[in-house]
């Protein structure tokens, strides 16, 4: 157990220097926060990418919802565990780089206000790190005594749209925004994120109905409480997500035909 995490711990952690480091060398024009938030963008691409490749294997695998697991998922909670922490210092690093070659004189050094304000901004997607590293992953490691693998494989395929969402970020770094691949991106963006984080959540109650006899509506009534607080507690951001994920494309698609 402890060997998976230090090996996830120094994979994350080593990619994300790894790619300031590479960037800085390759790309010598580039400013701090242009390094910097591609080497986030680039870590965010390589564990979505495998987060969901196991969602996906482990859900394929699993005949019985509840009963049925996989290695592979219980080997990547473990792996993948240090990287919302690495996201998180990643996130804030962008952040106030960003903010300082604007100019701004308060990210002239680190310190409590620039903390905050990277807090205030960005206080759901801390927050998302934050659940995940203090609540969802403990209980898919330590309390789930083996069940719902099928269920976390499930949650961990939501990771897929991330991926297209951090290339979309780095397509507009490298100064692709008006190309093809930037308007193709798009579409796939928003199609993950309706298949992967809207669609998978009735889904997941549907394939529990059907193992179990149980027609699509009564599901919630057959299911603890908590489950059913959880899975709308990871729900209700996704609905906020797609709606700032519409807004991206309509801007992408709205300066194509400007132009």
């Amino acid at each position: 157990m402890l060997k998976t995490f230090a090996c996830g711990t120094v994979t994350f952690v080593g990619l994300y220097f790894g790619f300031r480091k590479v960037l800085r060398w390759t790309f010598t024009r580039w400013s701090d926060a242009d390094v910097l938030i591609v080497s986030e963008r680039l870590i965010d691409v390589i564990h979505a990418s495998l987060a969901s490749a196991t969602g996906v294997i482990t859900v394929t695998s699993c005949k019985n919802v509840m009963k049925d697991s996989h290695w592979m998922l219980n080997e990547f909670l473990l792996f993948g565990y240090p990287y919302s922490a690495i996201d998180l210092y990643a996130s804030y690093m962008s952040h106030f780089h960003t903010h300082r070659l604007r100019g701004n004189s308060m990210y002239n050094k680190h310190s409590l206000m620039t903390l905050k304000a990277f807090l205030s901004r960005y206080w759901l997607t801390v927050l998302h790190h934050l659940a995940v590293l203090g609540i969802l992953l403990p209980i898919g490691v330590f309390y789930r005594r083996g069940l719902g693998d099928f269920f976390i494989g499930c949650l961990f395929i939501t990771e897929l749209s991330v991926a297209f969402a951090s290339i979309s970020k780095i397509i507009v770094q490298v100064g692709l925004e008006n190309t093809r691949l930037h308007r193709i991106n798009s579409i796939l963006v928003l199609g993950t994120f309706v298949m992967c984080r809207i669609f998978i959540f009735p889904y997941m109650y549907w394939k529990y109905g059907h193992d179990f006899g149980i027609p699509l509506h009564k599901v919630p009534s057959h299911l603890p409480w908590h489950c059913n607080v959880g899975n709308v507690a990871v729900f209700l951001p996704q609905l906020y997500w797609f709606y700032l994920q519409l807004k991206k494309a309509q801007r992408v698609f709205r300066h194509k035909k400007e132009i």
